[in-house]
């Protein structure tokens, strides 16, 4: 018996312009874990991912008015305000760090968020901002070459 698809498979059509779009700038600004990171939402909701992919980083990101470094620090701030979006706090500050924000400046629009947050949220996503950085500081291991075996030269 064949599968039928349903109709929100026909509205989230992977190989749409907008799917597409959104899918260049999750690259752009998040790296290698773009893939990784939609996938793990996909299999819990296809709906959940498809919006997630068109509608912030296909539509919203892709704006012209604002650079992205300042795009990246409004949506640090704004994530320290809510104080519980601790996952997507370490996403967005990475993503601040590819598009050219200091940490001086990511650590400064945090301690700003004090006023409107308080000191527990700003506190977390600070802790959180120190961690982001620990991993941008780790050295990269590089593979170890393979052994040879067989006889000595």
């Amino acid at each position: 018996m064949a599968t039928r698809k349903s109709v929100a498979d026909d509205l989230h059509d992977e190989s749409s312009a907008a799917y597409q779009r959104g899918m260049a700038e999750m690259h752009r600004q998040l790296g290698p874990m773009s893939d990784a990171y939609i996938e793990r939402i996909k299999r819990l909701s296809p709906e959940f991912a498809w919006v997630n992919v068109t509608f912030p980083f296909g539509e919203l990101y892709t704006r012209d008015v604002v650079d992205m470094k300042t795009r990246e620090l409004c949506t640090v701030a704004a994530l320290t305000v809510q104080g519980f979006s601790i996952p997507e706090l370490k996403i967005h500050i990475d993503a601040a760090l590819r598009s050219g924000a200091s940490r001086a400046e990511i650590v400064e629009i945090i301690t700003q968020m004090i006023a409107y947050c308080g000191f527990p949220a700003a506190t977390n996503a600070l802790l959180t901002a120190e961690a982001v950085f620990a991993v941008h500081d780790a050295p990269k291991t590089k593979p170890k070459p393979a052994r040879r075996t067989g006889a000595k030269a």
